[in-house]
């Protein structure tokens, strides 16, 4: 009766891992928003700054962005408890070539400079309302689910006696929703810069030459993170698929 039990123990087991396995998700968007975050300052030459960072052709972020997009699919991706549809397959359709997101008014900011989309990917805001995220649902519907991942940093100062520092902090988001739309799965993690920057008269430098390596050496400790934390966090990624 005992082995009974625990070889259907055993086959039930097997059959939720072929299932979960048998699961599809399509990852959507993929991109990095150029313009950082400077809470604790107050708005005006700060912003201005920020803005202008943004613009600046020599804050080339897509070295940055491309690191992250290759470590997502070739090493975080497997994580899942369901496979990732093939980024051709959504990057390469037509459909999605053609799709023309709701952006709340976002248009003239997302033509700028302050959001950069890897190689064939549409930048797709976290709005409200998910009216995106049915029409994508409904582009994609071979697939049980549709993800969303993006970074964004912010800017965190630092003190040390008399040393007045600026350090920079990456997140990535990556958000899953089924094919009712729901959102099932949202995470976000977080690592600080090795690297400091300085600042003059409690303002830091707005340089791409000062914070690019500031924003490189954030994004190298998030992926280190991600990768030691990932596995443990994703399990749960599929429970209402």
């Amino acid at each position: 009766m005992k082995k009974f039990i625990l070889s259907f123990l055993f086959l039930a087991l097997l059959v939720s891992c072929t299932y979960a396995q048998d699961k599809k998700v399509a990852v959507v968007t993929f991109y990095v928003a150029k313009q950082i975050e400077v809470p604790g300052y107050a708005p005006g030459s700060i912003g201005t700054a920020m803005a202008k960072l943004a613009d600046d052709p020599k804050f080339d972020m897509g070295p940055l962005l491309k690191n992250f997009h290759d470590q997502f699919f070739e090493s975080y991706a497997a994580s899942f408890p369901f496979r990732i549809l093939p980024e051709e397959e959504v990057t390469r359709n037509e459909a999605y070539k053609d799709f023309a997101p709701e952006n709340a008014g976002f248009n003239d900011i997302l033509n700028g400079n302050s959001y950069l989309a890897a190689k064939g990917y549409k930048v797709i805001l976290p709005l409200k309302g998910g009216a995106n995220e049915k029409k994508l649902l409904a582009l994609f519907d071979q697939c049980d689910g549709i993800m969303k991942v993006y970074l964004n940093f912010d800017m965190e100062a630092k003190s040390f006696g008399n040393l007045s520092l600026v350090k920079i902090n990456a997140h990535a988001n990556i958000v899953i929703f089924n094919k009712n739309g729901d959102k099932i799965f949202s995470l976000k993690k977080d690592a600080m810069s090795k690297k400091s920057g300085a600042r003059v008269a409690g303002i830091p430098f707005m340089t791409p030459e000062k914070i690019l390596p500031l924003c490189e050496s954030a994004a190298d400790e998030l992926m280190l993170a991600l990768q030691q934390d990932l596995p443990k966090m994703a399990k749960k990624a599929d429970r209402k698929l």
